[in-house]
């Protein structure tokens, strides 16, 4: 099945009552927020007489005179309301009590904290204390309200889960950062994990910048001078930058005939979740129960054998699920069950018994963590040894093993007094992220120009990493009268990454183009006329375009199919040696790809996984003129 059949089928699922629901409950739940946020805050001295003296006022509301008496007498700039009562008790009176009624039934004013009371027969309206409890409330008026406002009640519930379990009791889990009591290396391991020095100074092959500006973040690697790796994070919380958070979820609609199902996690867009990433318990007595068995499939996590997935879930039903996918577009994130945690230097698997060594390590070193790692496998999971762990001491080991093993029975006992849709735990913010997973000794320095997230990456790195921490710098853009990435020379970078054309050395050229189901590279010559032979100069200009694609992939962050159209080439060995290079070009890259052989007519078929949007997309937003399409119309041509 296609990925624009799967897409259609998300639309149509999001335009039922239920789904509409769920994006109405984006609109309302700031408001929710916002007044819960605001009655605390209000609760200044001034102002607390007040509400002391109005509290009695409703309990004696039905007694007639003497409590209209009463709630008259606080205003000082009107002394004769003290005495109007008592004169007169005809038909002022009962406008006066008439006025009383209606001032009880008014709310509160904006300053001041509501009455704590409930609401009673003939109030006009829900009293302060309902409202804010709509998000609890709202099922049982549901069943009373009718079909229209217990749907709207409804998806007031349903969308707003995180942002009530943020700030009441049920917040999420963080990620654990620091630790209270760091190991203590010897001397020896010190100087072997600081790395290399000359003159004082730290040496590495790359180097990380991190600007932060009003609204986002950005997130500079550098190799050498050249620019390799970009992302932007903007402060989207808990909607569009989601990756790696844990969510309980709640299946609302499971498609056989897809091998899907879409599961709601609290965003506006419904999450996908394939029966490939939907992990099986198999019975110990299964021979053929294999870990290979339990996923299987391409890309969408198609299954071969094993149940279907209208046997292992129903609508309705409670899941925990991680994110492995942020949403882009009209697409919802997709989920997997399979939950893993993160740390410095292993990833923990809960209710697994798989173990691996990161392949990026050397092979001495692999064998002595393979030895190292059979001894502290706690009972009940799974350990991936990532490689920020090489030449780590078995405690260091023990001591991120022990971290995330506090958060996994953190996240258990949320999960059990939460309902569904709620935020189990929370990834750090992006630059943390990419800290945790790629700074090491082959990191010249790390230089951040904001001094909040300074102080926060270096008490991290002071728990996990000491030997490092001389190679994180603060920028000070005052002091240095000019802004870090314009230092660094990669405001200009990142303008050539979002061209559409990029230049060879030779004067060849690439041109990427992008569809919305795959990415498009030709090459070209260009201006590239070679020396001796058309072969020849055929051949130099596939083998730089081969290296500067792997580079373009990654520094785009480009994922999904992606087409080749390298320049043809008749002989075979000079295909072969192209796609050698290729592929150790894009070995270079962290992100899983794979690629198809080269075919007769040049071209080469590869897939890259894709986490979230790519550098174009984070960059920038479609014309309002032509929709993206990059042309104009005619109008006069149609009429």
């Amino acid at each position: 099945m296609s990925e624009s059949t799967l897409n259609d089928t998300t639309n149509n699922t999001t335009n039922n009552p239920q789904s509409e629901t769920s994006s109405e409950s984006a609109d309302t739940a700031p408001a929710v927020r916002k007044r819960r946020l605001v009655a605390p805050s209000s609760g200044d001295k001034p102002d607390a007489p007040e509400p002391e003296a109005a509290a009695p006022a409703p309990p004696e509301a039905a007694s007639g005179p003497p409590t209209r008496r009463r709630r008259a007498t606080p205003a000082p700039d009107k002394p004769k309301a003290k005495a109007g009562p008592k004169a007169k008790a005809g038909p002022k009176a009962d406008a006066v009590s008439k006025e009383a009624e209606s001032e009880f039934a008014k709310p509160a004013p904006p300053g001041v904290p509501p009455p704590a009371r409930k609401p009673q027969i003939g109030d006009t309206r829900p009293s302060p204390q309902a409202g804010e409890s709509e998000g609890t409330t709202g099922r049982r008026r549901r069943r009373r309200g009718g079909r229209g406002r217990g749907g709207r009640v409804r998806s007031n519930q349903a969308g707003t889960p995180t942002t009530d379990n943020r700030n009441g009791s049920h917040a999420p889990v963080e990620a654990i950062l620091a630790d209270q009591s760091p190991v203590e290396l010897d001397d020896e391991q010190l100087s072997e994990r600081r790395g290399q020095y000359r003159n004082g100074k730290p040496l590495g092959r790359y180097r990380m910048c991190v600007h932060v500006a009003e609204g986002a973040t950005h997130i500079s690697v550098l190799e050498g001078r050249s620019l390799i790796e970009y992302y932007v994070s903007r402060p989207s919380d808990d909607i569009s930058e989601i990756y790696g958070n844990l969510y309980q979820g709640r299946v609302r609609r499971v498609l056989p005939g897809m091998e899907a199902a879409f599961v709601d996690i609290g965003t506006p867009k419904q999450a996908v979740l394939y029966r490939g990433d939907l992990t099986v318990a198999y019975d110990d007595s299964d021979e053929d129960a294999s870990p290979e068995r339990k996923r299987t499939g391409g890309r969408r996590g198609r299954t071969v054998d094993g149940p279907a997935i209208s046997e292992l879930i129903r609508n309705g039903q409670t899941i925990m699920c991680q994110v492995i996918k942020n949403p882009i577009g009209h697409k919802g994130a997709r989920l997997t069950t399979e939950v893993s945690l993160p740390g410095r230097f292993v990833v923990l698997i809960p209710g697994s018994s798989v173990t691996g060594i990161s392949r990026r390590l050397p092979t001495r070193e692999r064998r002595r963590l393979r030895g190292l790692l059979a001894k502290e496998i706690p009972e009940g999971f799974g350990v991936i040894l990532r490689t920020a762990a090489e030449n780590v001491t078995p405690a260091e080991i023990r001591r991120d093993i022990e971290r995330l093993t506090r958060q996994w029975t953190q996240i258990s006992e949320l999960a059990k007094r939460s309902e569904a849709p709620a935020l189990l735990f929370r990834e750090p913010e992006l630059a943390v992220r990419i800290i945790r997973e790629q700074f090491t000794a082959d990191f010249r320095e790390v230089v951040i120009d904001d001094p909040v997230l300074f102080e926060q990456v270096k008490g991290y790195m002071e728990a996990v990493a000491a030997p490092l921490m001389d190679r994180i710098r603060y920028y000070d853009p005052v002091a240095e009268r000019l802004p870090l990435f314009e230092r660094v020379h990669v405001a200009e970078q990142v303008r050539k990454a979002t061209d559409r054309k990029v230049w060879l050395p030779s004067g060849g050229s690439l041109i990427i183009e992008h569809t919305e189901a795959l990415t498009v590279i030709d090459v070209n010559t260009g201006r590239n006329v070679g020396r001796s032979s058309l072969n020849e100069t055929l051949f130099r200009n596939n083998l730089e375009a081969a290296t500067e694609i792997a580079k373009q992939l990654r520094l785009r962050d480009i994922g999904g199919i992606i087409i080749v159209d390298f320049v043809d080439m008749d002989d075979k060995r000079q295909r072969e040696q192209l796609m050698s290079t290729l592929n150790e070009a894009l070995a270079r890259d962290k992100t899983r790809t794979a690629t198809e052989p080269i075919s007769d007519m040049g071209i080469v078929q590869m897939t890259r996984m894709r986490t979230g949007e790519g550098l174009l997309e984070s960059m920038s937003d479609p014309c309002d003129v032509c929709e993206g399409r990059g042309i104009q119309l005619r109008e006069s041509l149609f009429s």
